[in-house]
C-alpha cells in the first residue's frame, strides 16, 4: 500500500520560477468525494491518464492507490465529475534535497498558487523556501478535492496569496 505524506503551503512570490525543473498541464476531477476518501481522475499533458483512490483523514499522511487508465476513459469520467474539473499547471522545483510541486491554477481558481512537498516520513523536515507563504497542510479548503467539489475559493474565504 502506498502512502502519501505531504505538506502544503500558499505561495507568496515568484521566486520559485527560476528553479523550475519540469512543467505539466493537468486536468482533474473527482468521481467520488467523501470526508475521508476520494476517487480522482487526472489527465497529464493530454497524453497520460490516472485513476487515484485516496483514503484517510490525517492532515499529512493518507493511503494512495494509483492506476493508469486509457485517456478516452479519463475524458468520459471527467464529464461525470462531481463539481468542477480543475485545470492547473504543475511545476517541479527542487530545493535542498526535496522536490516541491507548485500548482498554478487556471479556470475557476485562477490566481491560486499552492506548493506541496512530498516526504518519505512524517518526521522529514524539509527546508522551507523563502517564496512560501502560510502553511495550509490539513486545511481541507485548500485540498484539490474541496477546490473541485465545493467550487469557488471566494465562497470559502480562501486567499489567493500567502
Amino acid at each position: 500500500m502506498a502512502k502519501e505524506i505531504e505538506r502544503k503551503f500558499l505561495v507568496r512570490s515568484d521566486g520559485w520560477r527560476s528553479a523550475v525543473e519540469t512543467k505539466s498541464e493537468l486536468k482533474q476531477g473527482y468521481i467520488a468525494s467523501m470526508d475521508d476518501r476520494s476517487v480522482r481522475v487526472r489527465i497529464l499533458d493530454g497524453r497520460k491518464a490516472k485513476l487515484t483512490i485516496k483514503i484517510g483523514r490525517s492532515a499529512i499522511t493518507r493511503d494512495e492507490f494509483e492506476f493508469d487508465i486509457p485517456i478516452a476513459d479519463a475524458e468520459e469520467l471527467l464529464e461525470n465529475a462531481v463539481g468542477i474539473v480543475i485545470e492547473k499547471t504543475r511545476y517541479r522545483v527542487p530545493f535542498q534535497g526535496f522536490v516541491w510541486e507548485v500548482d498554478v491554477f487556471a479556470g475557476a481558481h485562477r490566481g491560486l498558487v499552492i506548493a506541496e512537498v512530498e516526504m518519505t516520513a512524517e518526521t522529514d523536515d524539509p527546508a522551507l523556501p523563502s517564496w512560501l507563504g502560510r502553511e495550509v497542510t490539513g486545511d481541507f479548503r485548500y485540498s484539490n478535492q474541496a477546490l473541485a467539489t465545493e467550487y469557488g475559493h471566494d465562497r470559502h474565504g480562501l486567499s489567493h496569496s500567502a
